[in-house]
């Protein structure tokens, strides 16, 4: 049930606009306010603008006109550094024929997103950027210059006290109301509103409570997926380069690197949905709304084989019907019922345990484990 991907056909027409001579604003209506919002799927990876340092990937200052993989304070792939080397520039072609498919136009390139998938989004995208980046040599080409006006005559302002001390005497000014109730220890702040606690009331519990109205079905948040999550997460959930897996690895928790994913180890479907909720897409988290977010959830069911119907429609009537098959490997906590919480004793801290310590597992993968008093290094030192 997967689309087509439309990479090739909008690398096409920004190409084709590129041979005909069209600047690729007039071959699709370009709105760099919109591009603005484009841009929160690049800035986790990308900086812009004054300041702008090299994060994930490089800045993009002076983009436009620059030859490919050639800032110098950056570690491009062998595959950037090459196509520079061939003579690739930057430019409204090369970087909308990039944006649409950015494996597609240079292979071996470790930039982990997958592509604009929408000419607008493309077209939007590169406007805004020629104006942040500083492309300013394209804008002036576009109408020219008009004779400068003597500038308007500033009206008259009454004085007015500087912000500051506008704030203060506010501030000073302020007594609570006469019937105001004490609020905590010192009599400081106010209580919040019921409004301001919602904002932040957002966690998502097991039961189910805290979960808000809305629905998604599998096939719309494969559509949301593959735009905004594939780019990372893979198009299957097999995840990109190092970024998390989400699907498979079933059968795989006692193997030394096991494969932990929604399916073969998270506990709770209200995990998947709470954490999406709060902190997807990468970058932009908080974009995508409730009824989006059942429909990823849906669709990452779907990628574990939890449900197999591409109708099916997970909402807040439903939701608790459906359990993520690790669950019952989570073990409820029961620290409140040992001794020394029961009776509320000081837990032992020193000779707990008859003869010496030996270490009887080891954090191979991770290197945590100390070595061996023989002087047997015992961790690979690496993270995978």
């Amino acid at each position: 049930m997967l689309k087509f991907p439309k990479d090739l056909a909008i690398a096409a027409t920004f190409a084709a606009a590129a041979i005909l001579g069209q600047p690729i604003g007039q071959a699709v209506a370009a709105d760099p306010e919109a591009g603005a919002k484009v841009y929160n799927k690049c800035k986790a990876c990308h900086a812009v603008g004054e300041g702008a340092k090299n994060r994930v990937g490089p800045h993009l200052n002076g983009v436009f006109g620059r030859t490919a993989g050639s800032l110098e304070d950056y570690k491009y792939s062998k595959a950037m550094r090459e196509a520079g080397e061939e003579g690739l520039v930057w430019d409204d072609a090369t970087l909308g024929e990039y944006l649409a498919g950015p494996r597609a136009i240079i292979k071996g390139t470790k930039m982990a997103f997958a592509g604009l998938k929408k000419e607008e989004d493309v077209a939007n995208l590169l406007a805004w950027l020629r104006r942040e980046s500083g492309g300013a040599d394209a804008a002036a080409d576009e109408e020219p210059q008009a004779e400068e006006a003597e500038p308007a005559a500033a009206p008259e302002q009454p004085d007015a006290k500087p912000q500051a001390e506008d704030s203060q005497a506010a501030s000073e000014a302020y007594t609570p109301p006469a019937d105001a109730a004490p609020h905590g220890t010192y009599n400081l702040g106010r209580r919040a509103t019921e409004e301001e606690v919602a904002a932040w009331n957002i966690d998502i519990r097991p039961d189910g409570k805290g979960l808000p109205p809305g629905r998604g079905t599998v096939s719309a948040g494969e559509t949301i997926y593959t735009e905004q999550c594939a780019s990372c997460h893979g198009v299957f959930g097999e995840g990109a380069g190092r970024w998390p897996v989400l699907a498979g690895g079933f059968g795989t928790l006692d193997d030394q690197r096991p494969v932990k994913t929604v399916g073969s180890y998270w506990p709770y479907l209200s995990t998947v949905y709470d954490y999406v909720r709060r902190a997807m897409p990468f970058g932009d988290a908080r974009s995508l709304s409730d009824d989006d977010v059942y429909a990823v959830t849906a669709f990452l069911l779907y990628l574990n084989d939890v449900v197999t119907d591409e109708d099916f429609e997970l909402s807040h009537e439903n939701f608790t019907q459906y359990r993520l098959p690790n669950e019952p490997n989570f073990k409820a906590d029961d620290r409140a019922s040992e001794a020394h919480y029961a009776d509320r004793s000081e837990p032992c801290m020193t000779e707990c345990k008859p003869g010496p310590v030996t270490v009887e597992m080891r954090a191979a993968v991770l290197d945590v484990t100390p070595d061996a008093e023989n002087g047997e290094q015992m961790g690979s030192g690496a993270v995978d």
